[in-house]
């Protein structure tokens, strides 16, 4: 399909606007981040590192990105096992409700955030009698980390089929075998893909958190909103927004990277 001149120009407009109404805000919060104003004023009447050196000096910044990254780190390990063994039962198996399974897998990463935190907030406080912590943060961020990886194996498992590995079994190698010298090198890249995207979504989730976080659980989105509107603290909360978009963005990038490269390849 051939678009005209003025569809071109039209949607060239239109993608250029998005662009800039997403990126022209987090333009804005880098440049804060070395302001000398404590009240984020526009324009910065200086620059300064000051803010950058507080922020990496600070206790409870340093504290709330070594819980995000625990986090982070546990749920995707936890959706990587979860996520792979669901892809391979949906994928290679048939059976009675399938299509519901993969619906309710799905479903997580579909419903607003809000739903979410309430429905697990009612199940750990109220139904299991469980009090909540970190570790409830954990099992939450697993519930939607573990449909990022889903999607990426599921794919690749569709894409590869099973010609490999019958031939495998033909030629005597057991499953485990199999699995690791032909299933577990094809799904790699897809395993890392998936990894590195939950990671991120993990890092900076702040609203299940904030429904399934005990007293003393503070993740770094959730020092964010703490200290926003505290005096003298925007400059520093700019700091740590800044770094939080650079460690979302990079494995996001490398996931993206991943995935091209693997295209190419085939």
């Amino acid at each position: 399909m051939r678009l005209s001149r003025l569809s071109r120009t039209t949607l060239a407009v239109v993608a250029g606007l998005i662009l800039v109404i997403v990126y022209v805000p987090l333009f804005v919060v880098l440049v804060n981040s070395f302001s000398t104003s404590t009240s984020l004023s526009w324009p910065p009447p200086g620059f300064t590192l000051e803010w950058w050196q507080r922020a990496f000096q600070s206790a409870g910044a340093m504290e709330a990105v070594g819980t995000s990254v625990f986090v982070a780190i546990i749920a995707t390990a936890i959706a990587l096992v979860l996520g792979t063994l669901i892809s391979f039962a949906l994928q290679r198996f048939d059976f009675f409700g399938r299509h519901t399974v993969n619906l309710l897998v799905i479903l997580p990463i579909a419903l607003p955030g809000i739903i979410t935190g309430i429905a697990l907030n009612n199940f750990f406080r109220t139904i299991m009698g469980v009090p909540l912590s970190i570790w409830t943060v954990v099992i939450a961020h697993a519930t939607f980390c573990i449909v990022t990886v889903f999607n990426n194996v599921i794919a690749r498992l569709r894409r590869t089929g099973t010609k490999l590995e019958e031939a495998s079994a033909d030629l005597g190698a057991g499953v485990w075998t199999t699995f690791r010298l032909v299933t577990f090198p094809q799904l790699r890249s897809a395993l890392l893909a998936g990894g590195l995207l939950a990671f991120a979504l993990s890092f900076d989730e702040i609203i299940v958190t904030t429904f399934t976080a005990g007293s003393g659980v503070t993740t770094l989105p959730i020092f964010i909103l703490n200290n926003m509107f505290r005096p003298n603290q925007a400059p520093i909360v700019s700091v740590i927004a800044v770094v939080l978009v650079l460690v979302s963005i990079i494995p996001i990038w490398l996931a993206q990277r991943l995935s091209g490269e693997e295209q190419q390849r085939r």
